[in-house]
């Protein structure tokens, strides 16, 4: 059986305040505990009008404290934003409060654009790209027992702990869109996620680079991956369609470089002027979502993993809000979530 997971990028809509987008995404992470997904994942992106989930450390918090039985995690962290010793602490931290349940994904891109990575590095905690390998690594053994070790070129050596006494250690996924990183979690024994939500090019490259390349390690003697796709399920395919109208042209605005806006309401969508090159790119992104109702998307999701031989999927839940629905919730969300899971 499929297992369901959530990938969350914490949308915010016309006219709703950061306050309420992280309000509607900590009641739709319940909502994924209470139905028994997997885990829950936040994405970390930055200086955007339509994406509130910039800290996924702080987000993980705030669902640990709400949630009871699944894995929570970053999707991910974008190493070269941080420090590791940093990005070791705050997940050590985590895995204090939720024993057990905390994933650290590691992303090697920045998330935002050449503006904010300047002020990111301008803060001193930043990593060097070129180092991503090596800080990987490092990461690793910050959360181990043992700790990392500094050696100095005079001799000596001094050990440095995420945490004090660590009775057990985030789980260390790399995620990637490219054959980078594929090959890079194989040659480390990593669990590895293709971001198939957002490209949805190259995957079947990736996950033979990744699963021929596997070199086994002590915590993973198997490859293990699975794989990510947007997703709206509905009573009807109609009401699917429109709802998923808002994000496809917010896909369109982000490829064809357009200012960037809060997330349309349906309603905003619906009535919108276009034009050819949002057409081509919104029906270009459609062909590779999965919308429709829940009977309709449960089986896509099932065709998906046995395809790609995987057990597990994460849903991005790219369902919008119609003008009349709470601003600190997510009724739409949650629709996709039940559905599929019910029809699963």
């Amino acid at each position: 059986m499929t297992a369901l997971s959530v990938l969350d990028l914490v949308p915010v809509r016309t006219g709703q305040t950061s306050a309420e987008a992280v309000a509607a995404s900590l009641s739709l992470a319940e909502t994924a505990d209470r139905l028994g997904f997997r885990r829950y994942w936040f994405a970390e992106h930055h200086n955007m009008p339509a994406v509130a989930s910039t800290t996924p450390p702080v987000l993980i918090a705030a669902a640990a404290a709400r949630t009871r039985q699944m894995r929570l995690g970053s999707g991910g962290v974008m190493l070269p934003n941080h420090a590791p010793l940093i990005v070791a602490e705050q997940f050590a931290a985590l895995e204090a409060i939720a024993p057990g349940r905390i994933d650290l994904g590691l992303g090697r891109a920045p998330g935002s654009d050449p503006v904010i990575t300047q002020l990111l590095r301008g803060s001193g905690t930043t990593s060097d790209v070129e180092q991503f390998p090596r800080h990987v690594q490092d990461i690793a053994a910050l959360l181990s027992a043992d700790g990392a070790t500094v050696r100095f070129t005079s001799g000596g050596e001094y050990t440095v702990h995420a945490t004090p006494a660590a009775t057990g250690a985030p789980e260390v996924w790399l995620l990637g869109s490219s054959d980078y990183s594929a090959q890079l979690a194989a040659s480390h024994g990593l669990p590895y996620v293709f971001a198939n939500h957002f490209s949805g090019q190259g995957l079947e490259r990736a996950l033979d680079l990744y699963r021929s390349g596997y070199r086994p390690s002590e915590e993973h003697p198997e490859p293990q991956t699975f794989l990510t796709v947007n997703a709206v399920a509905a009573p009807t395919a109609a009401e699917a369609e429109e709802r998923a109208l808002p994000q496809l042209r917010m896909m369109a605005r982000l490829r064809l470089n357009k200012p960037l806006v809060a997330l349309e309401a349906v309603e905003e969508a619906l009535a919108a002027p276009s034009d050819a090159a949002t057409d081509q790119v919104v029906a270009d992104a459609r062909a590779r979502w999965f919308v429709g109702t829940g009977d309709s998307v449960a089986a896509e999701v099932r065709d998906f993993a046995a395809r790609w031989g995987v057990d597990e999927v994460m849903l991005s839940p790219v369902a919008a809000s119609y003008e009349s629905e709470p601003r600190d919730a997510a009724p739409g969300r949650a629709q996709t979530l039940e559905l599929i899971a019910a029809a699963l």
